[in-house]
């Protein structure tokens, strides 16, 4: 069961990666955008919009840095209470966030009936 919490473990964190990249390539396109319309308030405005979701994109990447870690590094039992949390937010980006929050859910379970991890 070890095993599987670290794969968990590594799961959260590439979670985490690509939060954080659709974020970031979300207020590049935005910013670019603006650019290449030519009108100041357009480059003003998307640029706003996109560094408020960039902005927003971190703030949801770092829970599952922090979760993916916490597997990682056995940081105790309190980390697989927030990585099921977690898993029902990732339920909805599916496909990915689906997979890993049922497979979230199934590791919680296994560890919590035999009381092992």
């Amino acid at each position: 069961m070890q095993t599987h919490v670290k794969i968990l473990g590594w799961l959260h964190v590439t979670m985490g990666v690509i939060d954080l990249l659709i974020g970031l390539a979300v207020f590049g396109l935005l910013s670019g955008i603006g650019v290449l319309s030519g009108d100041v308030a357009a480059f003003g405005t998307l640029s706003v919009v996109g560094g408020f979701v960039g902005t927003l994109a971190i703030f949801l990447a770092l829970p599952n840095f922090v979760v993916g870690l916490g597997l990682l590094l056995d940081w105790g039992g309190w980390v697989l209470v927030l990585a099921v949390i977690l898993g029902l937010f990732n339920l909805a980006k599916v496909p990915w966030g689906t997979a890993v929050g049922i497979y979230t859910f199934w590791i919680a379970w296994r560890v919590w009936e035999g009381g092992t991890r």
